[in-house]
């Protein structure tokens, strides 16, 4: 891809598998290549509330200690799950036992259904979670700082901040705190727009892969990605590795820094390494 190095992380939703599964599969990613992994923050599986889904922040602090270079993270935490005192020394103490490979990704909630269902506050009301969302920022900052509020100890290494999507409020929080910013693949045609208002942050995007190896069925690959996750529009693209490639170049192309690759397949072992191998590679010097 031109030389760009761009950023490859496993986007791994923590459903549907052991968490032996979601090892196996950390390990895999950071042994051929990729550089982080990422995953969600549910109390239930959206769209899938039958199926079981385990704990981010504690999956994440299972797979830190089973790996050592992967960068560890969300996309994204849900602030309204925790008070932000508790999510500052949550991120603080992962941070220093990683030795700086976790950054937090945070969010306002996107499934009210599980806020309504669990009791949390403001189910139906978007502008109040983002609000919060605002006002929690802030606080842990002070919490991460030098001022009156600050916890002990102080952070031993920046915690990189992950703030997605496109409204206006959410775009001035991500000028005022982000590392990064995660545009949704499906509002791509607004990135243009918005790449203005992201003051420093760079930019990241979700992107759900079919991923059609060397020798397998591109016809059932497409079909079967298409059927479970067509709904996402733009955010699915199937292909060989030549083809994304180029798809990805093209999105490098636009200032897309970093990519969370989500797997149609669920991320199976050789998925990945074929990937890392065909598609990765290609944009190492």
């Amino acid at each position: 891809m031109g030389g760009l190095m761009s950023e490859w992380f496993l986007f791994l939703p923590q459903v549907r598998m052991e968490i032996s599964d979601i090892v196996v599969r950390a390990q895999v990613a950071e042994s051929c290549g990729f550089d982080g992994i990422a995953f969600i923050d549910h109390l239930e599986a959206p769209g899938a509330t039958h199926q079981k889904i385990w704990e981010a922040m504690t999956v994440a602090t299972w797979v830190a200690a089973q790996t050592e270079r992967l960068r560890i993270g969300h996309l994204v935490l849900c602030d309204a799950f925790r008070h932000p005192a508790v999510l500052a020394k949550q991120a603080l103490t992962l941070s220093a036992a990683s030795d700086g490979r976790f950054e937090l990704g945070l969010g306002s909630g996107s499934w009210p259904q599980e806020f309504a269902r669990f009791g949390i506050e403001n189910a139906d009301d978007a502008a109040a979670r983002t609000d919060r969302l605002a006002r929690d920022l802030e606080l842990l900052c002070e919490y991460w700082g030098d001022g009156d509020a600050a916890q002990l100890p102080r952070p031993a290494h920046r915690i990189p901040l992950i703030l997605g999507g496109t409204g206006k409020r959410t775009m001035e929080l991500v000028r005022k705190y982000a590392d990064w910013w995660n545009i949704p693949s499906h509002r791509l045609d607004r990135l243009p727009r918005l790449m203005p208002e992201v003051g420093s942050a760079r930019v990241s995007l979700q992107q759900m892969v079919g991923f059609v190896g060397r020798g397998a069925d591109r016809a059932a690959i497409t079909e079967r990605s298409t059927r479970l996750f067509g709904h996402l529009g733009n955010g699915l693209v199937c292909g060989e590795a030549a083809e994304l490639v180029d798809h990805f170049a093209g999105l490098a192309a636009q200032g897309v820094e970093r990519f969370y690759v989500w797997f149609a397949d669920f991320a199976a072992p050789q998925t990945l390494a074929e990937f890392a191998a065909n598609v990765i590679r290609e944009d190492r010097p």
